[in-house]
């Protein structure tokens, strides 16, 4: 299957790649300045990769995290190019041994191939001398880290960003820490936001604080309902609508109550 969609976004150029087109969450774009790319893109998606990354060789990839379709060819890539990928530290050894994913995302995005990486360097830099300045910001995994390049005015933002209103949840995101995370980058100057999913936002910063408005009143809401004496699922119901076959199919590792019980156990709503 060829490249979906390719990206020119002033320095930025991007591929768009994924086994189905499903929306969003089911495609992946792999982004790159100069010599320098910004995650792998899943494993079954290698020789569109490839091709792309071809264009350019690398000198660096910088891996926002460990999950499967940010990182599955990193192996692949550091074999051909002779590198060693940069990554959280927090990353670092799932990266290197492997670990399992749920045969729903293995169906998406293939199975992620274990590969030696190294810590930030404390000058990593773009081809022209400009700064990447690493950012961490758990809560959707605990290694999440955006890139923010303040010389141009860019935040890479790995999955901090998706959509401007989210109605699921993994099993294991955190949404005080997502909403801490939110609240340390808009701290940041910057315009463009690169999401690897959602494509170039070129209103980042209100972007990112319009989700953090919509996470907060959700976390009021459902808090309200709570203290009414309300149960979990009549919450999640009179908020985000039933469960979905969304949930079904995710086995409920990903779905309304996942987001409603972790709105419940916010305790920062600045």
């Amino acid at each position: 299957m060829p490249v979906r969609q390719r990206y020119q976004h002033d320095l930025v150029e991007g591929a768009r790649v994924g086994r189905f087109n499903l929306g969003i969450n089911t495609t992946f774009i792999v982004y790159r300045i100069g010599d320098t790319l910004f995650d792998t893109g899943p494993g079954n998606q290698w020789p569109e990769v490839e091709q792309f990354v071809a264009e350019r060789p690398p000198r660096q990839l910088l891996i926002t995290h460990h999950h499967e379709d940010h990182a599955a060819n990193g192996a692949a890539i550091a074999a051909k190019y002779q590198l060693i990928p940069y990554a959280p530290t927090q990353a670092l050894d799932k990266l290197r041994n492997g670990y399992k994913t749920p045969l729903l995302q293995q169906l998406f995005w293939g199975k992620p191939k274990p590969v030696e990486t190294q810590p930030f360097a404390d000058d990593l830099v773009l081809d022209n001398g400009s700064r990447i300045m690493p950012v961490h910001t758990p809560g959707h995994a605990r290694d999440l880290t955006c890139f923010y390049l303040p010389q141009q005015g860019y935040l890479f933002s790995g999955d901090l960003y998706l959509s401007k209103t989210i109605r699921y949840f993994r099993s294991d995101e955190n949404l005080d820490e997502l909403m801490a995370s939110l609240r340390k980058v808009l701290a940041l100057d910057f315009d463009t936001l690169l999401c690897p999913h959602r494509g170039p936002v070129t209103d980042g910063h209100n972007a990112l604080a319009e989700k953090l408005d919509n996470l907060r009143q959700l976390c009021q809401h459902a808090q309200s309902l709570q203290q009414q004496g309300l149960p979990l699922a009549q919450i999640v119901k009179r908020l985000l609508g039933k469960e979905d076959m969304v949930g079904l199919v995710t086995g409920y590792n990903f779905c309304k109550t996942n987001l409603v019980r972790s709105a419940l156990a916010v305790t920062d709503l600045s």
